[in-house]
Parts: C-alpha cells; structure tokens; sequence
C-alpha cells in the first residue's frame, strides 16, 4: 500500500505575513478555551470578522470586547465563509454542528467547516459525508501547539480534505498556522495522524513526571533534572514545557489532565479496532486516570506528577516536605 505524498506548507514570521492582500472573511469560531480564543484572535488579527462562541459566557465577552462581532455564529451562520470548530471532543463536534441547533444546515453552500478537535478517523469521515450532503467543504484539521502557539498564529495543523476544501480553507489556515501538512484527499488521515501525535505527547508528559520524581530520590533537584536533560539525549518537547510548571509549583491549566482520557482513550480505540497492542499508552493512560481520581482533572497536565509523587511520599516545589 503506498501513502499519499504529504504537502507541507508553512506561512514564515505568521505575525508579519497574516492577512496580505486576501480579502477579509466572515468566519464563526465554536470552542473559545484556550485554543479557540487564540484562534480567534489571530483571525481578528488578520483583518477578518469573527463571530465566537462558547458555554463560557465570559469566554464570549472577552472576545466581543477585542472586536468580535456581537452575534453568535448561529444567528450569522447564512454569511458565513467559514466555520472553525474547537471544541472537546466528537460528541461536541456532532452537537455543534448536526444537533438540534446545529449550524450545518444553515450554512450557506460552499461555506468550509475546519473541525480541529481529537476525534477518530471514522468520525472524521462521516462528518466529512454529511457536510458534503448540504454543500459544504469540511477539512479534518487537528491541531497542535498548545495555546501560546495558538494565540501567536503558529499553530500546526495536520489536515486532510478535498483541494477545494484546503482553497476555501486558505484564508483561515493563513491567519492561523505556521504549519500546515497536507495529509491526503479525504478525510480522517488528518485525524489519524493526531493521534499518533497524542499518543506521544501524553506517554511523554507521564514520561517527564515519572522521570523528574525518580530524579527526585536520587537526590537529584528538579531544577537540575530539567537543566540536564534539557541537553541530553532523553529530553522532550513536552518535557522541557511542563517540567517548568513543576518546578515553579505553577499547575494553572494551560493543557488539562483531564484532556488525556479522552485523547488517549480514543487511541487506544483506534489501536485496539487495528489488532494493535500499545501497552505504554495504556500505562500512561492509566496515570493520568488516577491523577484525575485524586482530584486533579482540572489542573495543568504537569500535575500527574503529583501522582507519582503521593505514591512515594514525596514533596515537590511549592509543596510542604
């Protein structure tokens, strides 16, 4: 079986080159946490019009109040050119858009829908069929690079979909990313791929914290740990990212614990509908359960750490010993 080639495409300095000589677009963002609202802003930052939405009606405000427009993308959806959904998960990904207020329908034809939440490649691609049944480009398009990157513009999105739905998508895709891989002609490759991505990323924060804590019965500071490791062969994104939250005792939620259940239960899904055994996913899985078992779930992911921690009587940064 011979895979697609995959098209890179990347928007250097995103902050000086965002917008151009595009023409500003009409678009709605559904999901405004942490990533949602930088995508938004980086809309707004590009010259577009943006219609926000989210449970959180602060959320809303927040973003009317930097010049989002005061309607919500359901009531502008017929003007639309494009709609980003940034929610959760599958179940809210469905909701949003074919529930019973859902935006499809009510979209006008050739609109294209960017879905950037973590679902499996099969859902992918029946959000993918419905869409196209109302006339609507839909581009599978997960993302990556946490919410700095998301309020910068440099996001990196693992997309797949139609050429007419990458065209449609340009403007968004513009304003947004620094990267965009171009993964194949339908839908669910995009999907697909982020969880292959999800499933390192959450084995190398459970990684970083078991790690650091083992370092910490050595003796071994995590100021330290992080100054030499960060330089060594056994360093990681992740690690040099969240290691920092631990040691400043900083668990603010930038990225939850509570998001790895969900992303690594639906890897785990993936693998087992493949015959694949993923044994350490499902031990880092099992961390980030009982992290959210102890109360955790709504810290920064950094906190699994603290699981590792309790089991062996430990203390950490900002802790009591």
């Amino acid at each position: 079986m011979t895979a697609p080639p995959v098209r890179y495409t990347t928007f250097p300095n995103p902050l000086a080159e965002k917008g151009g000589a595009m023409a500003a677009q009409k678009i709605g963002v559904i999901g405004l946490g942490s990533m949602g609202l930088g995508i938004a802003r980086s809309l707004l930052r590009a010259g577009h019009r943006v219609w926000g939405h989210d449970l959180n009606p602060a959320q809303v405000v927040r973003l009317r109040d930097e010049g989002a427009e005061a309607e919500t993308p359901r009531q502008a959806a017929a003007r639309l050119d494009a709609l980003v959904s940034v929610v959760l998960n599958a179940a809210q990904t469905e909701a949003i858009l074919f529930g019973p207020e859902g935006i499809a329908p009510h979209l006008p034809k050739g609109t294209v829908v960017l879905s950037c939440a973590t679902v499996p490649p099969d859902f992918a691609r029946d959000m993918a069929r419905r869409c196209a049944d109302l006339g609507l480009h839909y581009l599978d398009a997960p993302i990556s690079g946490g919410a700095v990157k998301a309020a910068a513009g440099e996001l990196t999105i693992m997309a797949s979909g139609p050429g007419a739905a990458f065209d449609a998508a340009e403007p968004v895709l513009k304003a947004i990313a620094a990267s965009v891989f171009r993964l194949g002609e339908a839908a669910g490759a995009g999907s697909a791929m982020k969880a292959v991505n999800q499933m390192l990323a959450g084995i190398h924060i459970a990684a970083m914290a078991e790690a650091l804590t083992f370092g910490l019965t050595q003796g071994v500071a995590p100021e330290t740990f992080l100054a030499v490791i960060s330089k060594s062969a056994g360093t990681s994104w992740m690690l040099e990212n969240r290691a920092p939250h631990v040691i400043a005792g900083d668990y603010t939620p930038r990225s939850s614990i509570d998001i790895w259940p969900k992303d690594l239960g639906i890897v785990l899904d993936i693998a087992r509908a493949a015959g694949f055994p993923a044994p350490i996913t499902e031990a880092a899985l099992a961390r980030f359960q009982d992290a959210a078992a102890q109360g955790l779930g709504a810290e920064d992911d950094a906190a699994v750490v603290k699981v590792y921690a309790r089991a062996a009587g430990l203390a950490l940064p900002g802790e009591d010993a």
